[in-house]
């Protein structure tokens, strides 16, 4: 196993996060067919330099240990650096690179793991400290002691449970039948209706992302069509995208199985 494999790693993680920007539609999200699919496009492959970092520094240090925390911390701020020269300092994936490094990472440790061992290896690697990083505070941190939501952090220490909850979605929509953009934006709503997004709670309060939740179940139910989901979050500037990073990070890990 070398760099052929590290690249493997890196392009399935790309190519996932692609395959999510593509669904049509996304609810509140950019993407599909709207004129910034392109480049939300271009800007994924900027990460996939620093995420074959990622997975070589993982396979080099071998275990999930405090050094290879601070190790990747490192790596994913520069590799967020590049994505942001790429598209012009707009970021357009900031927050994809946290989960789809450490599940880069996880994957690397266990090649022929499972999806399960995969996340939870991601976990104990997210439970240590980056004693290097920044200690300015970030939107996401200071809604998490606010609101008291788990955020990025708390959701990777915990093995990435919507992650998990996204791969079943995936196969349940599968077994019953569903065509694979049904079952993906399954997957998607799936996620939405759970998860604590810090990001809509920094913009829109408790309110923005109880609607955003309430949304996505009333779609899964049958109550609400996709489509005007799409328009509602739309017209509130509602836009899940811890969601879509997850979903991304899920469509990864179903890649590998």
């Amino acid at each position: 196993m070398g760099s052929r494999e590290d690249e493997r790693l890196a392009r399935a993680a790309v190519e996932a996060l692609v395959a999510g920007i593509d669904l049509t539609p996304r609810p509140g999200l950019p993407g599909g067919q709207r004129t910034d699919g392109g480049d939300l496009r271009w800007s994924a492959e900027a990460l996939a330099p620093g995420l074959a970092a990622m997975a070589a520094v993982a396979r080099r240090v071998a275990e999930p240990s405090a050094a290879l925390r601070i190790e990747l911390g490192a790596v994913g701020r520069s590799t967020e650096r590049d994505m942001a020269r790429a598209d012009g300092g707009r970021v357009l994936h900031h927050g994809a690179v946290w989960p789809l490094g450490l599940l880069v990472a996880g994957a690397a440790l266990a090649p022929r793991g499972t999806a399960e061992e995969a996340t939870a290896l991601a976990g104990r690697i997210a439970a240590h400290p980056d004693r290097r990083a920044p200690r300015t505070p970030t939107p996401g941190s200071a809604v998490s002691v606010r609101y008291g939501a788990a955020g990025a952090k708390g959701e990777a220490r915990a093995g990435f449970p919507h992650v998990r909850r996204a791969l079943a979605a995936l196969d349940t929509a599968r077994r019953a039948g569903a065509r694979e953009p049904e079952a993906r934006i399954n997957a998607l709503l799936a996620v939405m209706t759970t998860l604590q997004d810090t990001g809509l709670l920094h913009t829109a309060g408790p309110h923005g992302l109880r609607e955003v939740q309430d949304g996505a179940r009333e779609v899964l139910a049958g109550h609400l069509a996709l489509d005007d989901l799409d328009r509602r979050l739309r017209n509130r500037g509602l836009r899940p995208r811890g969601s879509g990073h997850l979903l991304a990070a899920a469509l990864f890990l179903d890649g590998l199985r």
